[in-house]
């Protein structure tokens, strides 16, 4: 397949994790043509007779034969792994993505928080691994239904190296299949970049009550909190190298205002008693602040208070 006499990459896909974040990114790659295959667990069936469906301001999308796999065994060895899997479950992935690979295997996660790339790195080799930061409010609101509400770019970088070629050759393959798509010379600060957003509004919306990223902004109180959350983060991360402007905190308040009433993912989770991704988003950006000898007194107050309230919680009645 090629384009204007360029041989596209036509990657063999896998995705990981196919729920919100996987099923929308993964489905748009389906939609335009491109080999996935999705490794799913409770949507199966739904998906395997109905196909996976987005609905999207940008256009709505229906897959219906995405290819569906209860195993990775299943789906064997692929050019691509994309992986969506909350943080929580990175335990499982020696096992379940060693079925996937092969010697040029690339494997890409889009995972939230920090450490991710650190763990697939000491099990499947650094050369393997990129990372990819999603801007998107997306929910998953039935079996293989996802709702798109708005953004949805992605930040793509290489894990402790320069640009390769071959993350512009997967920043191409998204942008070809309407996704907006950059590529980050420093993985390490589009990573603190979007801890600026996740760690105030992830945090607050469970802390605060359960409430909206809408009904966070309507009270001075926590925009002010928002706010100074922000530039706490923005602060330890410059301690630790990365270059941020502390005009993004106007940028992303203003950014989320319109985006309505959303809720969160870490909030979806907490309600429906999942795990959250309490150690990823707070608890290890707090602990590389403590070892670069920096605090960060509003940020530990946050994930201390979060450890709290879900430990509070009635626990999950979902399998």
């Amino acid at each position: 397949m090629s384009i204007a006499g360029h041989e596209l990459p036509n990657y063999r896909i896998a995705v990981v994790g196919a729920g919100a974040v996987g099923g929308f990114y993964g489905g748009r790659l389906a939609q335009y043509g491109r080999d996935v295959h999705f490794l799913m667990r409770s949507d199966h069936d739904h998906v395997k007779k109905h196909g996976l469906r987005i609905r999207s301001k940008q256009g709505d999308a229906h897959v219906p034969n995405a290819r569906v796999y209860r195993h990775t065994e299943e789906i064997g060895p692929c050019d691509l792994v994309i992986i969506a899997l909350k943080a929580t479950n990175n335990a499982i992935l020696p096992d379940i993505l060693a079925p996937l690979l092969k010697p040029d295997t690339m494997l890409l996660t889009l995972q939230n928080g920090l450490g991710n790339e650190e763990f697939l790195a000491e099990h499947f080799g650094a050369e393997r691994v990129l990372g990819g930061l999603c801007f998107v409010c997306i929910n998953r609101t039935g079996p293989g239904e996802i709702h798109h509400i708005a953004e949805g770019r992605i930040v793509l970088g290489e894990f402790g190296r320069f640009v390769q070629p071959r993350t512009h050759e997967i920043a191409s393959e998204f942008k070809r299949c309407g996704i907006v798509c950059s590529v980050a010379e420093s993985l390490g600060s589009a990573r603190w970049k979007k801890l600026v957003w996740n760690i105030p509004f992830n945090g607050l919306s469970i802390a605060a009550g359960a409430i909206d990223t809408s009904a966070i902004l309507a009270s001075d109180a926590l925009e002010e909190l928002v706010r100074a959350l922000m530039h706490e983060i923005i602060e330890t991360a410059r301690h630790l190298g990365h270059e941020l402007s502390f005009s993004i905190i106007d940028t992303m308040v203003n950014n989320t205002r319109r985006m309505g009433a959303y809720k969160p993912s870490s909030l979806i989770d907490f309600l429906d008693g999942r795990e959250v991704e309490i150690d990823a988003i707070w608890g290890e950006p707090c602990r590389r602040a403590f070892n670069a000898r920096h605090a960060m007194p509003r940020v530990e107050a946050l994930h201390l208070l979060l450890k709290h309230l879900a430990a509070s919680r009635t626990p999950s009645s979902q399998p």
